[in-house]
C-alpha cells in the first residue's frame, strides 16, 4: 500500500496550482520543526527541560523552559529560508525581524510554540499551533516590518494547523481546501496522511469547558452549561460528557476526532479583557481548521475569523466546535 507523506501531498498540491511552491516549502520547514519540538518534549526530565524559567512572557504567563525551547526552534527553523517576510510569537513582544542576511519572503507566520505548556511537568499532552498570512505589500519599503502587518483578520489566512505531541504525534493542516490529519512514522521520522478528510460532527454529547471559573462566567455562558449539566431532565433532552484537559489543541483535536465543544469564555475577573485565548495565536487558526471540517467558531457574538485584530496580543472568547451546540451559546448570547 502506499504510503502519502506530507512532502508528497504539498507537491501534488503544487503540482495541483493548489498551492505555490514558497507556502509548500514553509509548511514542510514548520513541520520538520514540530518535529524538533516533539523530540525534546518526549525527553522530559532526561533532558532537563522540565519546569519553569523563572521569566514571565508578554501576557505576563510564567514561562517553561520548553516555551522558551520550542520558541526557539520555530525562529531558528524559519529565518532563513526565504519564504517569510516576519514572524510572531505568543513568547514575544513584538514581530520577529528576519536578519538582514537572508532574504525575505511573500508570507507571515504567527504561532503558539507550546500550547498547554502547564501540562509539560505532568506529562499530559501538549501542541504547537500556527498560522500563515500573506505579508501586505510594502511597496519597496525597507526597514523593520511593523506590527499593523500581522493585524489581518482570521479569513486572510491561507494555512493553519497544529502538532499534537500525544500517545501519537499528529500534525493536523488545512489549507483553506479541508482538513487532513498527518501522523509521524517515528522510524521514517515522516508524517504520513492517515486522516483524509477530517470533519466535525454536527451534534455532540460532550463539551469541554474550566468549571472552575463558573462564578465568573456572563449569564449565557451559566445558562448553557446548567442545561448540558440536566442532562436528560433538561431542555435539551439528553446526557453530556465534560472533558477538559486545559491544553487547546487537544480539547480541539478531541472535537476534530469525535465532536463537541470548546469554550473558554470572558469572566467577571478581568472585565476589561474580552477573553482569556490569544485571538492570532489561538482562535484565528484553530477557527479556520474548525470551520474547513464543517464545524463554528464564534466569540458569542460574531464569527471569530470576522473578527479585524486591533492588536498582536489580542484576547477573545472562544466558543467553537459542533455546528447545533456552538450556535445554540451564540444564540443565546443575542438574547
Amino acid at each position: 500500500m502506499t504510503r502519502t507523506s506530507l512532502s508528497r501531498f504539498l507537491i501534488e498540491q503544487t503540482r495541483s496550482h493548489q498551492t505555490p511552491a514558497e507556502l509548500r516549502f514553509l509548511i514542510e520547514v514548520v513541520a520538520r520543526a514540530c518535529k524538533m519540538i516533539n523530540h525534546q518534549v518526549s525527553k522530559g526530565a532526561l533532558g532537563g527541560v522540565l519546569g519553569s524559567m523563572g521569566t514571565e512572557n508578554v501576557q505576563g504567563e510564567v514561562q517553561k523552559k520548553l516555551d522558551v525551547l520550542s520558541n526557539e526552534i520555530l525562529l531558528e527553523a524559519n529565518e532563513w529560508g526565504g519564504h517569510l517576510a516576519g514572524m510572531a510569537s505568543e513568547e514575544m513582544d513584538n514581530a520577529y525581524q528576519i536578519p538582514g542576511k537572508y532574504p525575505k519572503g511573500s508570507y507571515l507566520l504567527v504561532f503558539d510554540p507550546l500550547d498547554g505548556s502547564s501540562n509539560i511537568d505532568v506529562n499530559v499532552s501538549v501542541g504547537t499551533i500556527f498560522s500563515v498570512l500573506r505579508c501586505p505589500d510594502r511597496n519597496g519599503e525597507e526597514g523593520d516590518l511593523g506590527e499593523e502587518a500581522f493585524l489581518q483578520a482570521g479569513t486572510e489566512q491561507v494555512a493553519a494547523g497544529y502538532a499534537i505531541y500525544g500517545p501519537q504525534t499528529m500534525l493536523v493542516l488545512t489549507l483553506g481546501n479541508g482538513v487532513k490529519g498527518f501522523t509521524l512514522d517515528s522510524e521514517m521520522g515522516s508524517f504520513i496522511l492517515t486522516h483524509d478528510n477530517i470533519r466535525v460532527p454536527e451534534t455532540t454529547a460532550e463539551f469541554a469547558i474550566n468549571m472552575s471559573n463558573q462564578r465568573h462566567w456572563e449569564a449565557p455562558v451559566k445558562r448553557y452549561v446548567d442545561e448540558l449539566l440536566q442532562g436528560q431532565e433538561g431542555p435539551l433532552e439528553k446526557d453530556y460528557n465534560m472533558r477538559w484537559v486545559a491544553a487547546m489543541v487537544a480539547d480541539v483535536h478531541r472535537i476534530l476526532t469525535r465532536g463537541g465543544i470548546f469554550m473558554y469564555p470572558r469572566d467577571a475577573r478581568e472585565p476589561e479583557k474580552p477573553g482569556k485565548l490569544r485571538l492570532m495565536y489561538e482562535a484565528n487558526p484553530m477557527s479556520f481548521i474548525i470551520e474547513q471540517a464543517g464545524g463554528v467558531s464564534t466569540n458569542g457574538h460574531q464569527r471569530i475569523m470576522d473578527i479585524q485584530p486591533e492588536s498582536l496580543h489580542e484576547r477573545v472568547a472562544v466558543f467553537l466546535g459542533s455546528k447545533d451546540e456552538v450556535e445554540r451559546i451564540t444564540g443565546y448570547h443575542s438574547k
